[in-house]
């Protein structure tokens, strides 16, 4: 598998090059993942596409050094413009899924007139969680979810608390438990919170893009997702004069692997 990086100071930005289609699709994965769950999207449309995969920042090997300076959009604009210029990209077509919908979203947002595609997969970034602006605007609440890396027990605490009261589905008890069961996932979860928290989007000014430059839009959500569903996502459907949606008959985890299913062709 080629493997490459991009560097913008001192932070490093790793992604992979697979298939051989026209068509290259840059590809942002979920929390706690890394570039290797885009390889179904080589494995079943690497003839159209030439997949470039990316490590997310504090996710496989990027790393974004200094965790008290937010990631602006203006730096992901210089970091994406220096990529496309390295691989000599033109268009291309554009890939988020869950937290890497947030990265989609940007890089649609700084370059419009160059995406021939745009794909959400169960997107990040729609419809901000009450728990993600907890943790990352007010300072008090700020200090309160750093605590949490070193003291975790207030953590499981509020899950106890949840869950006894019903007031939260379980399995996004599940899937918050198995992301902060280790101090290195909470120091993770911490800094995606706080060096991401400048990736808020105007969604009608998103929408007015795909509509003004005619992107063709799929959104693709899970039946069973409790995570990120699919009425969300109207929050930015309802201003965009053409798209497709499509649930599948998945939950959350699976969703990139279906999708991938989805849009292969018939054989």
């Amino acid at each position: 598998m080629p493997l490459d990086h991009i560097t913008f100071g001192e932070n490093i930005l790793h992604y992979s090059v697979k298939g051989r289609g026209a068509t290259p699709l840059l590809a942002f994965h979920g929390f706690g993942q890394s570039k290797e769950v885009y390889d179904p999207f080589d494995e079943l449309l690497g003839d159209e596409y030439t997949v470039y995969a990316f490590d997310i920042y504090y996710h496989g090997k990027s790393e974004w050094k200094d965790r008290n300076q937010a990631l602006e959009k203006q730096d992901w604009e210089e970091i994406l413009t220096s990529f496309l210029k390295k691989h000599h990209i033109e268009n291309f077509a554009v890939v988020g899924y869950s937290m890497g919908g947030k990265f989609a979203l940007a890089s649609l947002e700084l370059f419009p007139r160059r995406i021939k595609e745009f794909k959400l997969i169960a997107p990040d970034g729609i419809k901000t969680s009450l728990w993600y602006s907890l943790a990352t605007y007010p300072t008090s609440f700020r200090k309160f979810f750093r605590a949490m890396i070193v003291r975790p027990k207030y953590f499981y605490q509020i899950l106890k608390t949840t869950k006894k009261l019903g007031i939260v589905d379980k399995s996004l008890l599940k899937f918050a438990n198995t992301q902060m069961n280790t101090r290195e996932k909470r120091r993770r979860v911490y800094l995606t919170w706080v060096v991401f928290r400048h990736l808020k989007f105007d969604l009608k000014l998103i929408a007015f893009l795909i509509n003004q430059n005619k992107i063709p839009m799929k959104m693709f959500t899970g039946k069973y997702d409790k995570i990120i569903t699919a009425e969300n996502m109207m929050d930015l459907l309802k201003h965009v004069k053409e798209y497709e949606h499509v649930i599948l008959e998945a939950g959350h985890n699976t969703l990139i692997a279906d999708t991938a299913k989805h849009l292969a062709p018939a054989p």
